[in-house]
């Protein structure tokens, strides 16, 4: 298993801190039982946010008429709306929803040069809230496909993920299914398609980054 860059170090820390912790308790604390669930606690609790950190390996199927998922979790919103920020126009939107369990690398739902990217500081409301796609702190990232289609994408921070990397910047020239951020312990990433486009999943629907097949362009 890989672990993610954005893991390393805190890993790396939190084996240490661990590791004394039970080394001082066994040394002076003659109370087994305590010794014991302390070590039990520790090893659960690495493990859990290890597996926050792992990046497998995915192999992405180009096409120029498929929208990938842009990350790993479950399909909330699929809704028509007016994205306000860049398009100004009427979008289909699809949101999904990242939870602590899931892989929590962002990837390029289509192939394109970044057009735009900006990030926006803001609230820590709870993911699935209405209002966390224009009020919680977020990056908004407009890639333009070779037929000139801009397709809109936006992390968005919840009340536990406080943490949105995203790597890239205007001019970059990316594939599909390229890593492109990563939101710590799970969030939302919204894409903005234009009507008339093929929906391929539902809500309630589980998505592998760089994988599932969220719609295919007119």
């Amino acid at each position: 298993m890989t672990i993610h860059r954005e893991g390393r170090t805190l890993l790396a820390v939190l084996l240490i801190v661990l590791a004394v912790l039970n080394v001082f308790l066994y040394n002076y604390v003659e109370n087994r039982i305590i010794v014991h669930t302390s070590l039990g606690v520790s090893i659960i609790f690495y493990l859990l946010i290890l597996q926050f950190f792992r990046s497998p390996k995915v192999t992405s199927p180009e096409n120029d008429r498929h929208v990938l998922a842009p990350a790993d979790g479950k399909v909330v919103v699929i809704e028509e709306t007016t994205e306000t920020e860049y398009l100004k126009d009427k979008r289909v939107q699809i949101s999904i929803f990242m939870s602590p369990v899931n892989v929590h690398v962002n990837r390029m739902p289509v192939k394109g040069v970044i057009d735009y990217f900006k990030y926006h500081p803001g609230k820590y409301l709870v993911a699935w809230h209405p209002k966390s796609s224009t009020e919680n702190e977020r990056t908004t990232v407009v890639a333009r496909m070779e037929n000139g289609m801009p397709v809109l994408f936006r992390q968005i921070a919840g009340a536990m993920a406080r943490r949105i990397k995203c790597y890239i910047s205007e001019g970059d020239a990316l594939s599909q299914g390229e890593e492109f951020g990563f939101i710590k312990f799970g969030s939302r990433v919204d894409v903005f398609l234009p009507l008339g486009t093929t929906v391929n999943v539902n809500v309630g629907d589980k998505t592998t980054a760089g994988v599932t097949v969220l719609a295919e362009l007119k």
